[in-house]
């Protein structure tokens, strides 16, 4: 049995389905990348997921148990947390207080939730930053913040929205280093992500869907190498070469 099972999920907005009858599934301990182009409806189907939107029709299963009808801050207690796109931390609080805010998913008291949330700063690489804002965290401090505050709630799944959108090169080999460390430590991982050399380098299989639907699946250069994913990205012309 799958980790989680998406099941013919359709997502419409009035007349504009941003999500058409998809359908993949994630193994535990996998990184399954889901790709496509600007507005093909990724990050619509992250919020159906842990329904920060309401799913127009089908079917989400976690463990084998259906999610659809669950609350958000209730499907996180299920064990799947997520980043967003748009990082958007808690600016006039420190980091350390960022993290702690996060643990009380799992915790009851402070001294139980600083704990953890100095253990999960440490293993995402932000000890040294713990006692500053987290306004003042340049872009990538930011993301690496987003990615601890994630894993603050202890999920079994995390949901990894475009988190090396705009990194420089050596911000990137960090950030492909730190998702193979959640992976290394346990967690299964659902990635949307635009840049190749981190979705391709990481991904045990990959998912591509272009206007809301499902156009290939299968490993990172079976995807690569798809006429209707290259046509996605790249036009008709190059599809046909």
């Amino acid at each position: 049995m799958a980790l989680l099972e998406v099941k013919n999920l359709t997502k419409a907005f009035g007349g504009l389905k941003a999500v058409n009858n998809v359908t993949f599934s994630v193994e535990k301990g996998e990184i399954l990348g889901l790709i496509g182009p600007n507005g093909s409806g990724k990050t619509t189907t992250f919020n159906c997921i842990n329904q920060f939107y309401s799913i127009t029709s089908g079917d989400i299963l976690f463990k084998g148990s259906s999610i659809k009808n669950l609350k958000t801050h209730q499907i996180c207690q299920r064990g799947i947390g997520r980043t967003f796109q748009v990082v958007k931390p808690l600016a006039r609080m420190t980091v350390l207080e960022n993290v702690t805010a996060s643990s009380f998913c799992r915790v009851n008291t402070i001294k139980e939730a600083q704990k953890e949330a100095i253990r999960i700063l440490e293993f995402c690489n932000l000890t040294k930053e713990k006692d500053k804002l987290a306004k003042s965290l340049p872009i990538g401090g930011r993301k690496r913040l987003e990615i601890a505050r994630a894993l603050a709630t202890k999920p079994e799944l995390i949901l990894l929205d475009e988190t090396a959108a705009g990194l420089n090169p050596s911000e990137l080999d960090e950030a492909i280093e730190l998702i193979k460390k959640i992976q290394n430590s346990g967690i299964t991982i659902l990635i949307v992500e635009h840049i190749m050399k981190v979705i391709m380098s990481i991904s045990d299989r990959i998912h591509a869907i272009n206007f809301g639907q499902t156009i290939a699946e299968g490993t990172p250069q079976e995807v690569a190498n798809n006429p209707a994913v290259i046509e996605a990205y790249l036009g008709e012309e190059y599809a046909q070469d």
